[in-house]
């Protein structure tokens, strides 16, 4: 199944993908709960159950901009950075023998559709396809041959970088959680409908290739993955697991190339979808903001 959140005159509801178009999943299955993803996370095999009942329904066509984000409000977004061993050598890294691991919050998520904001605090905007792999059931100490059991699905996502803010301190939380910098779609595609241990991962930007890669060169898989963060985390149904991006992002080019208003990006799995964003600025005028971090830190600091 594919599952979608749309934005309509009731406010985002979940929906799913049927041959002609979307149905509403809670009006479908006469269930209100089921009006959003997490109810349905929560619930289990049973909801799954009974919205693969109604995918026999007519549907309905959406405008790609009512799209929201295909996990509106992840308890985590439990992420995977360097990855890919073209893409710690292009950043001059050695290739990692541990997982490089950090955070984002909900709060970073963004329609898989919607205006890609490049905020007013950077000019080196960045972008990095990858996978995204939606937790369902759950857990502490899974198994990396266990994992398969707690996987809801799959997304693609962009993890756009602010590279300054990123690079500023030792931490990356806050070049990587800027407002709505991670669009994640289109849609949940569950976890039996894609085997994603060998898909192709491309990213264009204006409709030039700028990542092209496989998910089985992935340095940590998604097994690990799973592994490794319920290690010291329970994972909870609605984390999303991002799992690194390969070669070819902006800052690596010589020269870089950073996103800039209207540039359109777009990021393709093979067999899970294609997220499409233009980027547009942030009309904010931060000119004497006292936090840059390409100059010296508040007096007082």
């Amino acid at each position: 199944m594919r599952l979608a959140t749309i934005m309509t005159t009731r406010g985002p509801r979940l929906h799913v993908a049927v041959a002609d178009g979307y149905v509403d999943v809670a009006e479908a299955t006469q269930t209100a709960e089921y009006s959003s993803l997490g109810p349905v996370l929560l619930a289990g095999a049973g909801a799954f159950d009974a919205i693969r009942s109604v995918t026999g329904r007519a549907g309905s066509h959406y405008d790609p901009a009512s799209f929201g984000p295909a996990v509106p409000e992840p308890p985590r977004i439990l992420c995977l950075g360097v990855n890919y061993s073209e893409h710690a050598i292009e950043g001059g890294r050695a290739v990692p023998t541990w997982p490089e691991a950090f955070v984002r919050g909900a709060g970073s998520v963004l329609g898989p559709y919607a205006d890609l904001v490049r905020p007013a605090l950077t000019s080196k905007f960045d972008y990095e396809g990858e996978l995204g792999v939606v937790i369902g059931a759950g857990g502490r100490y899974i198994r990396a041959a266990d994992a398969a059991k707690v996987i809801a699905g799959y997304v693609v996502l962009n993890d756009a970088s602010a590279r300054e803010w990123q690079r500023a301190g030792t931490q990356w939380t806050a070049g990587k959680n800027f407002e709505g910098s991670m669009p994640i779609g289109p849609e949940l595609v569950t976890a039996d409908e894609v085997d994603i241990s060998d898909v192709a991962l491309t990213t264009t930007l204006n409709g030039q290739v700028m990542q092209s890669a496989r998910t089985s060169q992935m340095i940590v898989d998604v097994p690990r993955a799973i592994e490794f963060f319920s290690s010291f985390t329970r994972l909870r149904p609605g984390d999303v697991i991002a799992t690194g991006t390969p070669g070819g992002v902006g800052f690596a080019r010589k020269p870089p190339v950073w996103l800039e208003p209207g540039d359109l990006i777009e990021v393709t799995v093979e067999g899970v979808g294609t997220i499409r964003n233009r980027v547009v600025a942030e009309e904010a005028d931060l000119s004497d903001w006292p936090w840059l971090p390409e100059q010296d830190a508040p007096a007082g600091f």
